[in-house]
C-alpha cells in the first residue's frame, strides 16, 4: 500500500463542529432509528477509541439495548493501547466472561483504535466472536496516516523504526478468519486517513461510507442504523450493506479497498 498522508489540516479543525451537528441529528433521527429490526438479545461488546472509554460509548450502547440486544461495555477504563492496563488478555477475559454469562457468541463493535482491537481480538478467538464492526478504525495501512500517531507512539513505547510500523500493519491488516468484518468510514474523517479504515475484499468483508467527522462517528444516525443493518444478520450468515432505495442518497457507493 502507498504511503498515505494524515487528513487535512482543515478536515481535523472541524471535528468539533461536525459533531455537535451529528449528535443533533442523532436526536432528531431517533424515531426513525426506532423502527429497525428488532433484535435477536445477543451480546454486543463496544470498544472505546484512543485515550476514550466506555462513556464515550453509552448512546450507542443504550441505542442497541432500546432495539433488543444485550449490549456492553469494555470495562477496561481508558484505551491508551494494550501495552498497559486493559491488555490483550483483560479484552479476551472480557469476552470469556460476556460468553460464559449468555452462553452466546458476541459481536464486536469497535469505534477508531476500539476497531484494530476487536479485529485483533477476532482472529484470536474466531469461535467466540460472531461479527465485527468497524467505525473508522485504522488496520489497514501505516498508522502515519493518522492524526495521533505520535501519541499513540508516546503512550506505547512504540518504536519509529520502518520494520517495526511494517510488521504492526501486516498483523492488523489480515481480517480475522471465518468472522464476518464491516468497516463503516468516512472521507471526510479529520483523524484518521479513510484508506487504511476500509476492508479488503473478501468473502466475508463489507465497506460502508457515511459521511461525517471521526468523533461523530458513535452518534452518526447513519452509522446507528448501518449498525443495526449488521447486528440483524443470523449467525453463521452475511450478506452485503444494501444501498437500494433511500439508502443510496445516504451512503456511499460500495467500495472494496
Amino acid at each position: 500500500m502507498p504511503n498515505l498522508d494524515a487528513p487535512r489540516a482543515l478536515l481535523s479543525a472541524l471535528e468539533l463542529p461536525r459533531t455537535v451537528l451529528e449528535v443533533g441529528s442523532l436526536f432528531a433521527s431517533a424515531p426513525y432509528l426506532a423502527l429497525v429490526a428488532r433484535g435477536d438479545g445477543h451480546p454486543v461488546m463496544v470498544l472505546p477509541g484512543f485515550t476514550a472509554s466506555d462513556q464515550s460509548t453509552g448512546v450507542l450502547r443504550q441505542y442497541l439495548t432500546s432495539i433488543g440486544y444485550d449490549a456492553r461495555p469494555w470495562n477496561l477504563g481508558r484505551n491508551m493501547g494494550l501495552r498497559h492496563e486493559g491488555g490483550v488478555d483483560d479484552l479476551q477475559t472480557e469476552l470469556d466472561q460476556i460468553q460464559r454469562e449468555t452462553g452466546k457468541s458476541v459481536s464486536l463493535i469497535g469505534w477508531s483504535l476500539g476497531g484494530v482491537h476487536a479485529r485483533n481480538l477476532a482472529k484470536r478467538s474466531p469461535d467466540q466472536v460472531r461479527q465485527v464492526v468497524t467505525l473508522g478504525s485504522p488496520f489497514g495501512g501505516s498508522p502515519r496516516a493518522t492524526k495521533v500517531w505520535r501519541l499513540y507512539q508516546s503512550r506505547n513505547d512504540i518504536a519509529v523504526q520502518p520494520e517495526v510500523v511494517d510488521r504492526y500493519v501486516a498483523q492488523t491488516i489480515t481480517p480475522p478468519p471465518s468472522v464476518p468484518c464491516t468497516a463503516i468510514y468516512s472521507r471526510t474523517d479529520g483523524i484518521v486517513a479513510w484508506q487504511i479504515a476500509m476492508e479488503g475484499p473478501g468473502p466475508l468483508t463489507d465497506n460502508i461510507e457515511v459521511y461525517g467527522s471521526h468523533c461523530g462517528l458513535g452518534f452518526n444516525p447513519a452509522v446507528y442504523y448501518a449498525i443495526a443493518d449488521r447486528l440483524s444478520q443470523r449467525e453463521g450468515t452475511f450478506e452485503r450493506f444494501s444501498r437500494s432505495g433511500w439508502r443510496a442518497a445516504v451512503y456511499g457507493p460500495a467500495r472494496a479497498h
